[in-house]
């Protein structure tokens, strides 16, 4: 399906390209497929054996682009369950920081992770216990954070949740959850049976993590139905550090681990018209999926297909008219707030449902999950002090993709509106991870670091294959052979963020 939107969104980047001299493709044999030979108003067999081979390879490169956050989820799920073990009582943390060693969609290197991923078709409804100053989100695989009884929260567990940051006892039902619901719980009633836990702690000194990690630690997870002395005892395996492919597959493997959670959820997973979607390509749930030789090799160029698809896209400063733009006049974007709309209220639904028309905004939701995971109401929070704020550049001053060995600038003015935080890294471009460098263990760089700042107030940092002299402090690594984008943050975001008056400045490229 090609939609009006993403035509107009192409046409826009033919035009930036040509702008920077290079020449866009034309277009890939659409007049050949259209033009092929009929006989007596049939297709003759060579004709029918390209419209079928081209129908099946179409279908199966739409639905890999209608399951990115299936498929995004998934890579998180097989890549950790390979490293660390599978089980709801294995909560996974990256207890000295998240760094490149793990392949993951830009991860925040400036806070401590915690993911785990739990099958309720096995152990009924889930309990979080969570202490006090958790900042998490509950969601289902669709990554749709999971609605709490009352209407008023979704999926945010801790200060934008329903336990207000006070912790507590957060029960999460399977879908069509129909027993006893007993009192003294949050109550999240999930779109899938399976879940996906994203936790995140707080530290003050990043030479000091342990009282972030011991905080972290005090969570459990356990089934509702199982008596506290038989309760799998908590494992917190430390990931950091440890090689570890939790990156959307781009190849057949997608389609392997879709037809698991087809398996598993069935009618749960999507409507009527989204299993259609999977059934094209054989993921029917209980039915066996064998491709032979040959649909392998269509279903591996499908997926690389649909992965590449995905990446141009999500490089788009906006979609169908519509401009992410944080600042009108600066590179910067923004996959939350400025995804459908600037402001706190918002065109797009967090499922990515249109609220005028009802339907599921296709390509801004492939859009997001090519590069970003989970998101909530906490994350798009418009009050001052909670959540945070983000605002991604791929681009430099003058609109061209940064690359690695090229030398940048970019000025922070003073008073960074960020009560808790704030911080920038790199990613990079290929896939979103965090940028690997030998020179810096850690993609970012931000207030806990100290930079040097200026006279002004305000805090100049340099992107930089290698270091400037005199500026060290103030330096974030790059590699010379390859592209990246960045992301900043600010944490506990103050009025000057949430109405856009602080203007940060874009990446200037230096001689």
């Amino acid at each position: 399906m090609i939609r009006n939107t993403l035509m107009a969104s192409a046409a826009a980047l033919a035009v930036l390209l040509g702008s920077y001299g290079v020449v866009p493709a034309q277009p890939l044999r659409f007049d050949e497929i259209a033009n092929l030979p009929f006989d007596f108003n049939r297709p003759t067999s060579e004709t029918a054996n390209t419209l079928l081979e081209t129908l099946a390879f179409q279908q199966a490169t739409q639905a890999y682009l209608w399951a990115m956050p299936l498929i995004n989820t998934l890579g998180m799920k097989y890549g950790s369950d390979k490293v660390f073990g599978t089980g709801y009582n294995v909560l996974p943390i990256w207890k000295q920081r998240l760094d490149p060693k793990t392949l993951v969609t830009t991860p925040n290197s400036d806070v401590l992770y915690a993911m785990s991923y739990i099958d309720m078709s096995e152990t009924g409804p889930i309990v979080l216990d969570a202490p006090p100053g958790l900042q998490g989100i509950l969601l289902d695989f669709l990554q749709r954070p999971i609605p709490v009884d009352g209407g008023k929260y979704f999926g945010d567990v801790g200060l934008p949740g329903p336990d207000q940051g006070k912790g507590g006892k957060f029960l999460v039902l399977p879908p069509g959850y129909d027993g006893a619901v007993p009192d003294g719980y949050y109550v999240y009633r999930s779109g899938t049976n399976n879940l996906f836990v994203f936790l995140r702690g707080f530290y003050e000194d990043p030479n000091n993590l342990a009282p972030a990690v011991a905080h972290l630690e005090k969570t459990k997870i356990y089934p509702l139905n199982v008596a506290e002395a038989a309760r799998k005892p908590m494992q917190f395996p430390d990931a950091s550090g440890v090689p570890a492919n939790m990156l959307p597959r781009s190849g057949i493997e997608a389609f392997e681990q879709l037809k698991w959670l087809v398996d598993k959820e069935g009618r749960h997973l999507a409507g009527p018209d989204g299993l259609g979607i999977l059934a094209s390509v054989g993921l029917v749930a209980g039915k066996p999926f064998e491709p032979d030789a040959k649909q392998r090799t269509l279903l591996n160029a499908a997926a690389k297909s649909g992965y590449d698809m995905s990446r141009a896209v999500g490089f788009l400063p906006g979609l169908g008219g519509a401009n992410f733009r944080v600042w009108k006049d600066r590179q910067w974007v923004n996959p939350v707030n400025n995804l459908s709309t600037p402001g706190a209220e918002k065109a797009l639904d967090l499922d990515f449902r249109d609220k005028a028309d009802g339907y599921y905004a296709f390509e801004p939701r492939f859009w997001f999950f090519t590069n970003y995971y989970s998101i909530s109401p906490g994350m798009v929070s418009q009050s001052p002090g909670r959540g945070a704020a983000y605002a991604i550049t791929f681009n430099d001053a003058e609109g061209k993709p940064l690359i690695g060995k090229d030398s940048y600038r970019l000025n922070l003015p003073a008073n960074i509106p960020a009560e808790m935080f704030w911080s920038v890294t790199l990613y990079e471009a290929a896939n979103a991870s965090g940028l690997a460098t030998e020179q810096r263990r850690f993609p970012s760089l931000g207030s806990r670091d100290k930079p040097v700042r200026n006279a002004d107030g305000s805090t100049d940092l340099f992107i930089d294959p290698k270091p400037p002299e005199g500026k060290e402090a103030n330096w974030l690594p790059t590699a010379p052979e390859r592209g990246f984008f960045a992301i900043l943050r600010l944490y506990g975001p103050t009025e000057a963020a949430i109405d856009y008056s602080w203007t940060p400045g874009d990446f200037e490229k230096l001689p």
